[in-house]
């Protein structure tokens, strides 16, 4: 059991400006563990390393986003998340400079997974938008923030793939750590202080994580099939630019960051997936994003080098991906209002844990087994995510 307090309603109620720079806060932020996957053929060749090799840098920047998730975020129900906030916009600030003047592969991997630890700030602005929200327009406001999280995520790759191809993946560095000070400034004028939600120490706080899972099936479930879906996910992008770069396709960073922009529309859908999820209930949304994965990874394992299949796959897995998303937080979100940040964490660390096995597999499976084998791979965690829910009628649920 946890001590805590109905903190939510000392919270002043946010006006539209401080959601948008919530929204923006979130793109911008995430966008950082993803501006290397365009990049990793101009890395390949930078540091002279194989499709194996370099496919360390995504998988420990989801690694170290993962351990943030899991070890980070929850002291936002312990202490004022507005420090919070502006202490990791400062740390993510630093770890971009240290990537943008790496001098081995190996200093940037361990920059890449300090990256990934800092830029966890985005899952503090998820929940304090929940927070500030008053109850009423809750799932409205999540909603927009998580649009603006979805688009940096696919968008960060178009700006990284044109910047790197124009001025070089150093400039890509350098520019967003130039953008996270500006946006930590940003936050640090307009955001609110937030009182805490519970008292415990930090070690009881992380014990807890393992007590929300075991006691609740709904969060199990949502956990398990979003990390499913979210290792199809990554072994898509992080393999994306060395595919591209080699026959058939032949393309640079700038054509492998150009697919954000069909990416980018799944994530317009967040708003309409809240709306359908509030309508018809978030279990069914979700088995229908999960499908959508399934299906479109099958289409193109089956036509490996066509152009025209590849966007229209791109287009319609990110759709499906980030409807299970938001049908998932709809479920973990209503379990426990006072653990908010806690069962975040949980889903998101699920999430990211999966991120980092599908980009680790991703890169060996893409050496020995070419790009049909990454979709047959990817097609194969959308499966599993969708046992999980189909399955749920039969597991013991709270």
């Amino acid at each position: 059991m946890s001590a805590s307090a109905p903190a939510e309603s000392l919270q002043p109620a946010m006006g539209a400006g401080l959601v948008a720079l919530l929204a923006f806060g979130a793109g911008l932020s995430v966008a950082s563990i993803y501006y290397n996957q365009p990049m990793l053929g101009l890395l390949g060749s930078a540091f002279d390393a194989s499709a194996s090799q370099i496919g360390w840098i995504p998988t420990l920047t989801q690694l170290g986003y993962a351990a943030g998730i899991l070890l980070l975020a929850p002291l936002g129900d312990r202490y004022d998340r507005r420090r919070i906030i502006t202490g990791k916009c400062a740390a993510l600030c630093v770890c971009l400079l240290a990537a943008a003047v790496s001098q081995s592969l190996v200093q940037l991997c361990v920059a890449s997974a300090a990256i990934g630890l800092s830029a966890t700030v985005v899952q503090d602005l998820v929940p304090a938008a929940a927070t500030l929200s008053p109850e009423r327009s809750r799932g409205q406001t999540v909603g927009t923030v998580m649009t603006g999280l979805l688009l940096g995520i696919l968008l960060s790759r178009v700006v990284s793939g044109a910047i790197a191809q124009l001025a070089g993946w150093r400039v890509v560095f350098a520019c967003a750590a130039v953008a996270v000070a500006a946006l930590g400034v940003l936050l640090r004028r307009r955001l609110p202080s937030f009182a805490a939600t519970t008292t415990l120490p930090y070690h009881a706080l992380l014990a807890t994580l393992l007590d929300l899972f075991r006691r609740h099936g709904a969060l199990r479930r949502a956990a398990l099939a979003q990390g499913f879906i979210s290792a199809a996910f990554s072994a898509f992008w992080s393999t994306l630019a060395v595919a591209l770069h080699q026959p058939p396709f032949n393309l640079g960073s700038a054509a492998a960051g150009a697919f954000g922009i069909a990416g980018a529309i799944g994530a317009l859908a967040a708003p309409l997936a809240g709306r359908m999820a509030d309508r018809r209930g978030p279990e069914g949304v979700a088995r229908t994003g999960v499908a959508l994965v399934f299906l479109s990874f099958v289409a193109m394992a089956a036509l490996p080098s066509s152009l025209a299949m590849l966007i229209a796959g791109t287009l319609v897995f990110d759709l499906g991906v980030q409807v299970a998303l938001i049908a998932h937080q709809s479920i973990v979100y209503a379990i426990e209002p006072a653990a908010r940040s806690r069962l975040n964490a949980v889903l998101v660390g699920s999430m990211f844990i999966g991120m980092a096995s599908g980009a680790a597999g991703a890169s060996v499976v893409l050496q020995y087994a070419g790009w049909r084998g990454v979709c047959l791979s990817a097609a194969f965690g959308a499966m599993c995510a969708m046992a999980v829910r189909m399955t749920a009628p039969r597991l013991r649920s709270t």
